[in-house]
């Protein structure tokens, strides 16, 4: 669920004390995403949705929804995964790392890519409204993409809806259990809510799949911590 880059909002792990989002909801914004449907059945002139995007829209609904390559499931991440776990040099793992995330952002159909980087791009701009209407499009019309359910969580987390967030990390595991950064996410979402279990299991799944990731280590000491405090 979390960003690729520092500043970016669609992807990687945060430090610690980072959360993968910014943790303050946006008041005016959370109604909307209490009702993802219906950001969806309102018009695209309502939203002032730019021309290129709404023949994109349009383009990817009349798309015949067959099983394409969902780019989790490249044979290239085999490998890739064993080296996350080998390699301890920060610079390797950082760049092993942007590799998985390259794999897991393609996707064979030139709209579906499309559409995600101009989602991404909106939630940066914070124009939640067009971002939540462009991942819902590719998330109703690709069902197993697992990188469009994760970009929506991290669009629901911005806007304060966590329990939501939550359904969509969930959707993103179901189809790529490897994915460090819907793991990370969860946790990080458990951790807010003050669901210490949860957060303690998120972290330690993360750190089955991403060994050597400091950052999930110093999450897990974080919810351990607070554990032992509530205990005393």
């Amino acid at each position: 669920m979390l960003a690729q880059k520092t500043g970016d909002v669609s992807g990687s792990i945060p430090k610690r004390s980072e959360p993968p989002l910014t943790s303050r909801p946006i008041p005016q914004h959370q109604a909307l995403c209490k009702d993802p449907r219906g950001i969806i059945l309102q018009s695209m002139a309502q939203l002032k949705i730019p021309a290129r995007l709404t023949t994109l829209i349009f383009a990817l609904s009349m798309s015949v929804t067959l099983s394409l390559h969902a780019d989790q499931n490249d044979e290239r991440l085999n490998g890739l995964f064993e080296q996350l776990s080998l390699v301890r040099n920060p610079v390797v793992l950082r760049a092993t790392e942007s590799q998985i995330w390259a794999i897991w952002l393609e996707h064979e159909n030139t709209d579906v890519q499309q559409l995600l980087t101009l989602g991404t791009e909106a939630m940066n701009r914070r124009q939640f409204p067009e971002a939540l209407l462009i991942f819902s499009q590719i998330v109703e019309n690709f069902p197993d993409f697992a990188e469009g359910w994760n970009k929506r969580a991290t669009l629901y987390y911005l806007v304060g809806n966590t329990d939501a967030s939550i359904e969509d990390i969930k959707r993103t595991l179901q189809l790529e259990p490897r994915h460090f950064g819907a793991l990370s996410g969860l946790g990080l979402v458990y951790l807010q809510q003050g669901k210490l279990a949860l957060a303690e299991e998120a972290f330690q799944q993360l750190i089955t799949v991403h060994p050597n990731s400091p950052s999930a280590q110093e999450n897990l000491l974080l919810v351990k911590e607070r554990r032992a405090v509530n205990v005393i």
